[in-house]
């Protein structure tokens, strides 16, 4: 198997090679990759060629990759694998990096079509509205000579057929190798084009198609536009393939889930709801909407509140999170913790039943369970050079308005007085607090008013 992506994509108006634009929170050419290895090829190669090392870098251990130097065309890149692929003599299948929503299924398809008409090339092709920009399916009079005429070269006959090319095919490998040696570059772009081996195999009566059913999922991305429509349908069908196993979404239109995200049964997504990378919902949970979660796990049963962001944490069972909570690289909530609004936690374990209900920060820290942090508590972490810990034993009870200056201990059973700065550690069972002498000066809000009221110097009167 052979995935074309050397192109840097003009049309992208991109500084990044085209195939490494997103689709679903996966760089394109993965999603090419990922279905073609459900067929388990003996082989999988990439030609690369625009930024090479960052293409080699995000196809990592998926597959080999070739580079092609100079781009001369889709032809002149599959020769780049004749070395990678000399002694193969089995079906190749080829396809194009940019082309992400294609099933394997379709694939499959291709490949038994190919292998029962013993042909020497089958290509993929598909029927569309608007053929504009695609290679066209041309065919003889009596349907039996096949050929494909590239857009910058076809007449104006042909630029009204609507059966186009995928740039998908499956080819017999040696006649592939011999018949890429004789292809020349005679046309509008002066490139050697991999679609002339397909004229040379219907020469032979050995070309076959496959008319892909759903057109979409076939096409290929080769601008800002064409990425989100494959954007809005991988949305589409990832939030359909999930309803389907159980999951409910208020208003689907508004949630964006990546390839990688997985969802338990009976929860319900809420709407505006964003889910990134590999996050994992557990089953039963609801999450409210204008939540961004990017690499977290969700236990079963947790409840996430409006407006909530996560970003590699890791949230337990029943637990009751937000609104307005910020969960920050590893963060960890046990069980039955409840994180409330406006509590920001960072690199931090919150034990079991514990609570932050509101206007807090926990950063750098150990909580013990069955602690109760009240408004207003920060630990202060950073000495402006390092960052230092906080240990909170279990059942500890910290009034509003502290600050623990790490690093601090504070032992278990303990309580911190309303108020509080504690900078030393605090014995298990202990009261801390600081003292501070309340002062009151009687009828000081009338003499105040009285002094606000009188005209002041340079004011003019009515």
């Amino acid at each position: 198997m052979v995935v074309l992506a050397a192109g840097l994509g003009r049309r992208m108006r991109s500084a990044r090679a085209k195939v490494l634009h997103e689709v679903a929170g996966r760089p394109m050419v993965l999603h090419v990759l990922e279905a073609a290895a459900k067929l388990d090829p003996s082989r999988s190669l990439v030609v690369v060629g625009h930024q090479a090392d960052d293409v080699s870098e995000a196809v990592g251990d998926r597959a080999g990759c070739v580079l092609q130097a100079e781009q001369l065309g889709t032809g002149h890149a599959l020769s780049m694998t004749r070395a990678a692929l000399r002694g193969f003599k089995g079906d190749l299948l080829v396809l194009a990096g940019d082309v992400p929503l294609v099933r394997t299924a379709t694939l499959k398809r291709l490949l038994a079509k190919h292998r029962r008409t013993a042909a020497s090339v089958t290509v993929l092709t598909t029927v569309v509205d608007d053929p504009a920009g695609y290679g066209r399916i041309v065919r003889d009079d009596d349907g039996g000579g096949l050929r494909i005429a590239e857009d910058a070269d076809a007449s104006t006959a042909e630029k009204r057929i609507d059966e186009i090319n995928s740039a998908i095919y499956c080819f017999d490998a040696r006649f592939l190798f011999r018949a890429l040696s004789r292809l020349g570059s005679d046309n509008a772009q002066d490139e050697y084009y991999l679609t002339d081996v397909v004229e040379m195999a219907s020469r032979r009566s050995a070309a076959a198609t496959v008319v892909a059913a759903d057109e979409t999922e076939v096409l290929g991305v080769d601008s800002r536009a064409a990425l989100a429509s494959a954007e809005a349908l991988m949305q589409e069908r990832l939030i359909s393939g999930w309803m389907d196993k159980g999951v409910t979404f208020v208003d689907p239109a508004s949630v964006h889930l990546s390839v990688d995200t997985t969802i338990g049964r009976d929860t319900v997504i809420g709407p505006q709801v964003k889910l990134d990378g590999a996050t994992r919902i557990g089953r039963r949970c609801a999450i409210d909407g204008a939540c961004h979660l990017s690499e977290t796990t969700v236990g079963d049963g947790t409840r996430v509140r409006w407006g909530v962001v996560a970003d590699h944490a890791s949230v337990g069972n029943d637990v009751s999170l937000g609104p307005y909570a910020h969960l920050r690289p590893a963060a960890e909530l046990a069980d039955e913790v409840h994180i409330g609004n406006f509590v920001e936690v960072k690199k931090s374990r919150i034990g079991k039943g514990s609570k932050a209900n509101h206007l807090s920060y926990i950063g750098d820290a150990e909580v013990g369970e069955a602690v109760n942090i009240g408004a207003g508590t920060i630990t202060c972490n950073y000495d402006g050079f390092d960052k230092h810990r906080t240990v909170i034993g279990d059942r500890v009870q910290i009034g509003s308005d502290t600050q623990l200056v790490a690093p601090v201990e504070i032992g278990a059973d303990s309580y911190i007085a309303a108020g509080s700065t504690v900078s030393s550690d605090v014995e298990p069972g202990a009261l801390a607090f600081n003292d501070k002498k309340q002062r009151t000066r009687k009828n000081w809000v009338k003499n105040f008013r009285k002094r606000q009221s009188k005209p002041r110097r340079g004011d003019k009167g009515s």
